[in-house]
């Protein structure tokens, strides 16, 4: 199969010091739409910026949509479409205007530009308010425009950078609805990062999360799921300091796979979480150890995620190292900008 997507050994080291990313490759089959995952500062945004030409790397390679990035990054930005987390439209704008200037950045043939215009709006279900500010537009309508905005030249290859951040429940649904019928209609590549790991399960071919700066596991939804070795039930003690005894006690019981101490709890791998709770609270009795709550959770991308990294994925970090660097740099670039 082609692929869209292809990176070798890619990494970004900041001031000398703050490894990003940290020699990453992986590929991206054409048509496929891919989940690139990760806690604050692990990397995640500076691979997307490389991989869009907005940012060089340290070292490594990356082809994307048969262009080498690093080579031609002009040719890149024309060819690739884009949605970034932050909303670009010009809210001094009316919609049709916003695509009308995307349509002449990107190069779409004057002939064309009208005709992909209306049908755009009207697909993206903005058509009533075409000749509207954006600035009037709701949430979930801004963030169709800017889907529009992203596609408007027809790129075969599609960034969405935590494109439904913000959004209500309804207005995540509708927007990922489109992306999949312009997967299916037009064969488009999708790479994309989310915060939402129901998004990722349920829209993604394949997924790779990323920690550190390194890809730690990569598979489609299932396949990450299977590599937990079934359901987990998390068990927290009475008190703290019997954590140690109980792991032992519940190591013991037939059926456990595995039991690993996380922040005071205990989860227990095992293959049948419901035939197993009552063995496991009738060993921490025997044992005499107290419990304070027990809990089953199926295989999903939540435990999937804690697996990997250690960490739950909505845990808010702060800035991050690599966030510090990244916004140095920032600041430098505008800086020279500004000088020159």
């Amino acid at each position: 199969m082609t692929q869209a997507i292809s990176v070798e050994g890619l990494a970004k080291t900041y001031n000398g010091t703050v490894k990003a990313v940290d020699g990453v490759s992986f590929a991206v089959d054409a048509g496929e739409a891919y989940g690139f995952l990760g806690p604050n500062g692990a990397g995640k945004t500076t691979t997307v910026s490389m991989l869009t030409a907005l940012l060089a790397p340290t070292a490594g390679h990356a082809i994307v949509d048969g262009i080498d990035v690093f080579a031609d990054p002009a040719s890149i930005k024309r060819r690739i479409g884009l949605v970034f987390q932050e909303s670009t439209s010009d809210s001094d704008l009316t919609g049709r205007e916003n695509l009308q200037l995307a349509a002449a950045l990107f190069g779409v043939p004057r002939r064309e530009v009208a005709g992909r215009i209306d049908n755009l709006l009207e697909k993206l279900q903005i058509a009533d308010a075409a000749d509207r500010l954006t600035k009037t537009y709701s949430g979930g309508m801004r963030r169709r425009l800017e889907l529009a905005v992203g596609i408007i030249h027809s790129p075969r290859v599609l960034f969405l950078d935590e494109p439904t951040l913000g959004l209500d429940p309804q207005g995540r649904a509708g927007f990922w609805r489109y992306v999949q019928e312009l997967r299916k209609e037009h064969g488009m590549t999708v790479f994309v990062t989310t915060h939402y790991l129901d998004e990722a399960d349920g829209i993604c071919d394949r997924i790779a999360i990323i920690d550190h700066g390194h890809i730690v596991a990569t598979g489609s939804p299932s396949e990450l799921k299977d590599r937990l070795g079934g359901d987990v039930v998390t068990v927290r003690p009475a008190l703290a300091d019997q954590a140690l005894a109980a792991q032992a006690a519940l190591a013991h019981v037939p059926g456990v796979v595995s039991v690993t101490p996380q922040d005071g709890l205990l989860r227990v791998k095992c293959p049948r979480g419901e035939e197993l709770v009552p063995r496991l609270v009738e060993a921490c009795d025997k044992a005499g150890i107290g419990l304070a709550g027990v809990s089953l959770k199926r295989p999903s991308l939540d435990e999937v995620f804690l697996e990997f990294t250690g960490r739950e994925f909505r845990e808010d970090e702060g800035m991050t190292a690599t966030d510090r660097a990244v916004r140095i740099g920032q600041v430098q670039q505008a800086w020279g900008r500004s000088r020159r």
